[in-house]
């Protein structure tokens, strides 16, 4: 099966917009309890946190 080499920059449409949606200001982290509560919902948030959690295992930060 082949394999597509970057999904990941495929997969982030719109940079900051979870970042946004959970009232966090640019520059700061968001905090781990805000990410664990917004991938818990539905919807494009609850996608985008689910994938920043993804993204943080892979980075290894």
């Amino acid at each position: 099966m082949a394999e597509k080499k970057k999904w990941i920059a495929d997969a982030v449409k719109k940079p900051g917009a979870l970042r946004k949606e959970l009232g966090v200001k640019k520059g700061e982290k968001i905090p781990e309890k805000k990410l664990d509560a917004a991938a818990k919902k539905g919807g494009k948030e609850g996608e985008r946190a689910r994938l920043a959690k993804t993204l943080k295992k892979i980075g290894g930060k």
